[in-house]
């Protein structure tokens, strides 16, 4: 199968390495970058992966799937032709789709170009559960973050709480998913990912926490309904380069890529 980049930022650069380690079968064969970003670098970053400036010459290249993992704008600007263009999607930057009209002209792009626009699971388990608790008879979900107040920075985060005196754990965010993943566009990939597996973004409820207790980031997820109850925490290690990104979610891409060229699924 052959892949393509969209971003050759740190999570992109990682996802080569990870790739050639754990998906060999897997050929990268391109990396879109916008024009001037890397100027006079033709191959991604310690790699043999051609960088691209023009999305036809991406295209040309011959992808199978697409990765996008350059943030919401790229997914904006660059999503709806891929798809179009007939190529599979798998997004990093979920929280863009809480963006109603980004949401249906990717998804009236992957049925024009029959194809699929797909989400990892991010840093969080429990997914795949609460989508078969949906069909089940879903009531209310629930997803809760807990970060160092660290982690927080550079976000509407410091105009909610002091972040440099938090001592407990606090809240300063409870809303939809649909705030959340407007309001925190690098944090709340998770609980955009939630909100399209399980009720929505209007009826998924997310809070947030700035807790100088826990040394990565906490993602926990609460559903009722007549199926049972839910109630999923994975406590992970952040990237040394990057709080606010949790060391799993270049992880669950390679994965997502790995579940399309295997032979044994298990999903």
């Amino acid at each position: 199968m052959k892949v393509g980049l969209i971003g050759c930022g740190a999570i992109g650069t990682l996802l080569v390495d990870l790739l050639g380690k754990h998906v060999p079968g897997v050929q990268v064969v391109a990396v879109y970058e916008r024009a001037g970003y890397l100027e006079g670098v033709g191959t991604a970053p310690g790699q043999n992966v051609r960088i691209v400036e023009h999305l036809d010459d991406f295209l040309e290249r011959g992808p199978d799937l697409v990765v996008e993992c350059a943030g919401h704008r790229a997914l904006r600007e660059l999503g709806p032709s891929i798809l179009a263009a007939g190529r599979d999607l798998l997004v990093a930057s979920v929280g863009a789709l809480a963006e109603p009209a980004l949401e249906s002209s990717l998804i009236e792009a992957a049925k024009a170009g029959r194809v699929r626009l797909r989400i990892p699971s991010g840093a969080l388990g429990g997914l795949d559960v609460l989508g078969a608790a949906k069909l089940a008879g879903l009531s209310a979900v629930r997803y809760e973050a807990r970060k160092a107040p660290g982690a927080w920075r550079g976000t509407p985060a410091e105009t909610r709480v002091a972040l440099g005196e938090v001592a407990v754990p606090s809240v300063f965010f409870e809303g939809t998913a649909r705030e959340a993943a407007r309001l925190f566009p690098q944090n709340a990939n998770v609980a955009a990912a939630v909100a399209l597996a399980g009720l929505g973004f209007d009826q998924t409820r997310v809070v947030l926490y700035a807790d100088p207790s826990v040394t990565g980031n906490t993602h926990r997820i609460v559903a009722e309904g007549d199926f049972g109850h839910i109630d999923a925490v994975v406590m992970g290690k952040t990237l040394p380069a990057n709080p606010k990104t949790s060391m799993l979610a270049p992880y669950s891409l390679v994965r997502a890529i790995a579940n399309l060229d295997q032979t044994l699924v298990v999903a």
